[in-house]
């Protein structure tokens, strides 16, 4: 069975890539886990430590999503499946940037949030193939796209 490739993006402040992980290493699940860099102050100090600091933060800002892009923009297109989690607590524009990226370039989207945010985000919605609400959900259904297998659960 073929490897598949499955880009996380995204919420970075809970445990839910690390549940997606381990929920399809327990399956035995053929699948190679990217992401973008989660360590939140490196990602925005990336640029600025690499190539020179800036005085201006739109600058400083600049060069950091810039250089967060190369690494964003090829996992993205190497993915079999990009899987983009919007959590409550901040306004993640970069994971609604990713999920139409990855849609325009013709990826399988799925999106992960909690119910109160299907409003907000019903264009997005849209555009995914899955809306999951839990890291579990999104295992199942690597599951069954992966090995065509489907639990039905008990009275099925």
């Amino acid at each position: 069975m073929d490897t598949w490739r499955v880009y996380l993006s995204g919420e970075i402040h809970t445990d839910w890539r690390e549940r997606i992980m381990d929920g399809s290493k327990a399956l035995g699940l053929p699948v190679a886990f990217s992401a973008p860099v989660t360590d939140h102050d490196a990602s925005d100090d990336c640029g600025a430590t690499i190539l020179g600091g800036e005085d201006q933060k739109f600058w400083y800002d600049h060069k950091g999503a810039k250089m967060n892009a190369i690494r964003t923009r090829s996992l993205i297109e190497k993915a079999d499946i990009v899987v983009v989690r919007f959590g409550d607590k901040y306004k993640q524009w970069n994971a609604a940037f990713d999920a139409g990226y990855a849609s325009a370039l013709g990826k399988s989207v799925i999106v992960l949030h909690d119910p109160s945010l299907t409003h907000p985000l019903k264009e997005v919605d849209a555009a995914a193939l899955a809306v999951a609400e839990t890291s579990e959900q999104v295992v199942d259904i690597l599951k069954y796209v992966i090995t065509g297998q489907l639990d039905r659960g008990p009275g099925s």
